[in-house]
């Protein structure tokens, strides 16, 4: 099962080249980010956009905010071969800018794609934009920690966690909204 839906997952991956997805974006990108893990993940990590260290790499979270997911990961039993870990976009904006409506809206359906592939039992969107590709009017600081329906999926919103590199405080929020997944996917 799993060397199909990898496959399937390349194949995703394959058509956002041949289909010229965000031209401009992919023109200034060194590579391509269309995420990875565990092809069968009951967990299913859903960022905004590859940042500097994703683009050079090709490999999704892998900055000091990787680094913390997978601090984040470890305190509920997990590893980062356990999950799937991807963004809305799979090219870096240019300096890390917020990702325009129309650029989201582009790789949109090669998500959509990724999920149906995957089937996980849980969403977990990382930060405002992850979220609102989802449900557009949840407000993160309101909703994060507490599980959504959207469609036939739950979605968990949590905080970034690059929010927790620039506010401590934000750091003990994330673990305990972690938790959470724990309990999500154990029903």
């Amino acid at each position: 099962m799993t060397s199909n839906k990898q496959t399937q997952l390349d194949q995703i991956a394959a058509d956002i080249v041949k289909n010229n997805v965000c031209p401009d974006l992919a023109k200034q990108a060194k590579h391509l980010v269309p995420g990875e893990g565990n092809p069968d993940a009951a967990v299913m990590f859903i960022g905004e956009a590859p940042g500097k260290n994703e683009d050079l790499t090709g490999k999704p979270f892998v900055g000091a905010a990787g680094r913390f997911l997978d601090e984040l990961l470890e305190s509920i039993g997990l590893k980062r071969q356990d999950v799937f870990i991807t963004s809305i976009l799979k090219y870096r904006p240019p300096n890390n800018r917020d990702p325009k409506p129309e650029e989201k809206d582009a790789f949109w359906p090669y998500l959509l794609a990724q999920i149906e592939v995957i089937r996980p039992k849980l969403i977990v969107a990382l930060g405002r934009h992850g979220a609102n590709c989802f449900l557009p009017d949840l407000k993160i600081g309101q909703a994060h920690g507490r599980p959504q329906q959207w469609q036939d999926w739950t979605i968990l919103p949590l905080y970034h966690p690059a929010a927790a590199l620039y506010n401590g405080t934000m750091r003990q929020v994330l673990f305990d909204d972690f938790k959470v997944i724990t309990t999500l996917i154990r029903n």
